[in-house]
């Protein structure tokens, strides 16, 4: 594997992922794999063609090895080969739609949503498309999703991939995800399955998005934490009676992930309750507590106690730790957080 130079993390970051695994050759192993690229990885679209068909194709026609690592995802793929530089996003295949460039762990949030054929889902914050189109996949094109983005030239990234891929059963929405389920729900319009892939500050992109080390501002983390709760709860409540919505994001930050989860079980109590998910890796489970950075004091509605060392002790409800942690180091992925809830009054 081929290690590389990468930007100097900066010092509130590095304490926070100290305190999220105080394990010394726990951390080490986490920023050793920061400085090695991703595999890559894509999701074969069987809509038009079968994971063996493409598979034998692409081995035939270019040389690759690949490698299927999920048993029971034979869709997913890795090339072990060595490529130039886009050489994954030029092939014909690609272009024709035959498959789609995706992180293994952003395929995870869909897997453990588990689209049926003939539902009604809502992608709320869905460009570009990777979730929509393996959504779409799933449910053999049948059914309905709505696709929502708020963003026009991301839209248009969006309109392109679910045209490239063949996805015929998506209406594009363009608006704020909140003023689109406020509508939806005086429209009384219910959904059986719900992703909400919030918008996050991006800490498990590291590996892919070197950028992310430059942009990281705890001040973002604080103010995403209040959309994601809002994102959710607009949500939920077009979500019908035993329908399943899976809240995810790309980053570490507690504050974006099990402070969401509890919040969730808080603010709807007997409606509500998470779902363990069964996933193709070995993910942590979500956490109950842990030793915060002074910023983030009183910028959540969690319960907060003092630690011996100064830090802010937060504490999350017990069944949060059925939450996923996907970290790099144990999974050779990005790093991801997904949480599966469902609907029961």
């Amino acid at each position: 594997m081929k290690i590389r130079k990468i930007p100097e993390p900066k010092p509130l970051f590095l304490e926070r992922m100290q305190n999220l695994l105080p394990n010394k050759e726990d951390y080490k192993k986490y920023l050793d794999i920061l400085k090695i690229q991703p595999v890559k990885s894509f999701r074969c679209n069987t809509l038009k063609i079968s994971p063996e068909k493409l598979k034998a194709k692409l081995e035939n026609d270019y040389n690759w090895k690949i490698i299927q690592p999920w048993k029971n995802y034979p869709e997913v793929m890795i090339v072990e080969s060595q490529l130039l530089p886009g050489e994954l996003g030029r092939a014909l295949e690609h272009l024709l739609g035959y498959y789609y460039i995706q992180e293994l762990a952003s395929m995870l949030p869909v897997i453990a949503l588990q689209p049926k054929p003939h539902e009604k889902i809502l992608d709320l914050c869905s460009a570009p498309g990777s979730k929509t189109t393996q959504i779409a996949s799933l449910m053999q094109n049948t059914g309905s999703i709505i696709a929502n983005e708020v963003s026009l030239g991301r839209i248009k990234i969006l309109s392109s991939n679910l045209e490239r891929c063949g996805v015929t059963n998506t209406i594009i929405t363009k608006k704020d995800g909140l003023a689109l389920c406020s509508k939806l729900k005086r429209e009384k319009f219910e959904f059986d399955k719900i992703l909400v892939d919030a918008p996050c500050s991006g800490e498990g992109t590291l590996r892919s998005s070197p950028k992310t080390y430059i942009m990281w501002n705890p001040n973002t983390i604080k103010t995403l934490s209040k959309l994601q709760k809002q994102l959710f709860k607009n949500a939920f409540e077009i979500l019908k009676i035993d329908g399943e919505i899976i809240y995810s994001t790309c980053t570490h930050a507690p504050e974006e992930n099990e402070a969401i989860a509890s919040w969730a079980l808080e603010e709807f109590g007997n409606q509500i309750k998470i779902e363990k998910i069964k996933l193709p890796i070995n993910p942590r489970q979500g956490l109950t507590s842990w030793q915060a950075s002074d910023f983030a004091k009183n910028s959540l509605e969690d319960k907060n106690k003092k630690s011996e060392r100064g830090r802010e002790l937060k504490e999350y409800l017990e069944e949060v730790k059925n939450a996923c942690r996907v970290y790099p180091h144990d999974n050779n992925t990005e790093g991801f957080f997904l949480v599966k809830f469902r609907r029961i009054k």
